[in-house]
């Protein structure tokens, strides 16, 4: 998911009115309060060619002969071979001898049948439908499991956030019972900046999270109540999509997950809470009480979920130029390089080129190799990784995060790209996730250089933050920048500069259309990936370790990663 995809027009809209500011605020300053920089009207020449080989490599990655970058196809091979062989002709160093690959395993989990979800009590029964009333799925690499009278239990938000003193769980024995729990976080709910981060998500509003506390607290089922507005999406986004899933092959083979995870419709909610003489909005009022305790539901739930499971290995691809003076220590540049592959359904136009998504940040992973290759040595190690399956859940990210070629507690920051701008060079800088970490200060000090301005993104109640393949470096502490140049054109405005992203949101994102176009102006990419190099170059020949700001949920992993 990226930071500008599957914006609404009013999301769009409401970027026009959030602006940057001549610093980045400090933790406690809210993205909105944020003041503008005086910029030009007109954009400085620098930077707009800051390497000319990056539309060819863009090209080529974007073209039907890699037939959609799908992982564990030819399309793969063709791939991983051609970002191999740009390394080496830059003459970046292997993690494997001369080999730049990381074999990534993978096992694909493809539903074949899964029963309804019964429910049974006293004053309640149900049998809730497949996809229509509830969506249901198992991580665990068994080809059936079950469960089976499993006490139901409402645990609000299913949050364990000590920085927030905030405990849903506390008190309360879940192993092998089925928890129902909010999307997002109590912030959202209340728009209170006091509460979390207010409207803004926080990583415990994800429902990743909230399935991973669950497991975490031996949950045998983890239910999550759909609402549009607080999922920012709709049912159709759950329910509609493939109900194939791709997880990481792990020794244990995902036992240490709940069995079953999935979704509530909101009716279907109701339905339940109904048979307590109650309904969501009470529900809700109580989750958001600091005197909430876990409430039992005094139903059970039976479901069953059948699967095919099949294993598949994919690359990341990575190499690195080796420091002069710290070479252990490193600033990592990455980038996606898998798309959605062929559709061969379709009698007019097969591929998924993903020429925005990824190839351009593919393509840039490359050119800022290859920028830093003609460029002295720095102190520090700078290296370049191409992940795989972002698409398929931000696997490859996370194979290396549980696997880095370079410590984590050496890997002293990142910048991840993303879907780079296409539409010429723009004013603002978006960060999405602002207000997180001091990279901020130094992209800001270079973001001005070019007559720019850093600003929020538009909706940080989306969470797209934890979308991305930068959110695996986060989450074991490693500080990581995603900004991208945002809607604010030197050339045309604001306006036209939505109406790019809109038009494009709603014509190709993860669609056939998303394909490369001679009339796109680059100058954009440029400018942006000049930014990112001196991001990067300041720090690989600094000795800052720059952090979190205090009070983030990735501070304290950071932290105790250094003092180790």
């Amino acid at each position: 998911m990226k930071s500008f995809t599957g914006w609404s027009a009013s999301a769009l809209a409401l970027s026009l009115a959030l602006t940057g500011c001549n610093k980045p605020a400090e933790p406690s300053q809210t993205a909105e309060s944020a003041a503008p920089a005086a910029v030009a009207d007109t954009a400085p020449l620098q930077d707009t060619n800051f390497n000319p080989a990056y539309k060819d490599y863009l090209k080529t990655l974007a073209s039907d002969e890699f037939q959609g970058r799908m992982p564990a196809t030819p399309g793969e091979e063709k791939t991983i071979n051609y970002i191999s062989e740009q390394f080496k002709r830059i003459g970046l160093k292997g993690i494997d001898g001369d080999s730049y690959l990381q074999p990534v395993s993978l096992v694909r989990i493809d539903p074949k049948e899964v029963s309804s979800l019964k429910l049974s009590g006293d004053k309640f029964n149900a049998e809730l439908t497949y996809k229509e009333q509830m969506m249901a799925w198992t991580t665990q690499v068994q080809e059936q499991v079950e469960v089976k009278d499993s006490e139901m239990v409402f645990v609000g938000y299913g949050i364990v956030a000590p920085e927030y003193n905030w405990n849903d769980y506390e008190g309360l024995d879940v192993k092998g019972k089925t928890v129902v729990m909010f999307v997002n976080d109590p912030g959202f709910a209340t728009k209170d900046p006091a509460l979390f981060t207010g409207n803004a998500m926080t990583y415990y509003g994800r429902w990743t999270y909230k399935f991973e506390e669950a497991a975490r607290h031996g949950a045998a089922m983890a239910l999550i109540i759909h609402e549009t507005e607080p999922a920012s999406y709709g049912w159709q986004v759950i329910a509609g999509g493939s109900p194939t899933k791709f997880d990481l092959i792990n020794p244990n083979k995902n036992m240490d997950r709940s069995v079953v995870e999935g979704w509530l419709t909101t009716e279907s909610a109701q339905q339940l809470f109904a048979s307590m003489n109650t309904d969501i909005e009470a529900m809700r009022q109580k989750a958001l009480s600091k005197d909430f305790a876990p409430m039992p539901l005094n139903v059970k739930a039976s479901v069953s979920v059948k699967s095919h499971i099949s294993e598949l290995t994919s690359n990341n691809v990575m190499g690195y130029i080796e420091g002069s003076e710290k070479p252990d220590e490193v600033v990592l540049y990455m980038a996606h390089w898998d798309h959605l592959g062929v559709d061969f359904s379709n009698p007019n136009d097969k591929v998924f080129n993903g020429a925005q998504d990824n190839a351009s940040g593919t393509a840039a992973v490359i050119a800022m190799a290859e920028h830093f290759a003609s460029q002295p040595k720095p102190k520090r190690s700078v290296a370049f990784l191409a992940v795989t399956a972002e698409e398929r859940g931000l696997l490859g990210s996370a194979w290396y995060a549980k696997n880095p070629v370079f410590p984590l507690n050496k890997t002293v920051a990142g910048i991840n790209m993303d879907v780079m701008n296409v539409y010429g060079p723009m004013k603002d800088m978006v960060v999405v996730g602002y207000n997180n970490s001091e990279l901020e200060k130094t992209l800001t000090k270079y973001s001005e250089q070019q007559g720019r301005y850093v600003a929020p993104e538009p909706s940080p109640e989306h969470g797209s933050f934890y979308r991305s393949d930068h959110f695996n470096l986060a989450k074991v502490g490693v500080p990581m920048l995603y900004a991208k140049g945002g809607i604010d054109s030197f050339a045309h405005g604001k306006e036209w500069g939505m109406a790019q992203k809109k038009d494009y949101n709603s014509c190709c994102y993860h669609k056939v259309a998303d394909e490369f176009s001679d009339s796109w102006d680059l100058g954009g990419a440029q400018q942006d990936m000049a930014v990112f190099y001196r991001v990067g170059n300041d720090i690989a020949n600094s000795a800052q370790w720059p952090n979190w700001f205090e009070g983030r949920e990735f501070r304290a992993i950071r932290d105790a990663s250094l003092a180790k």
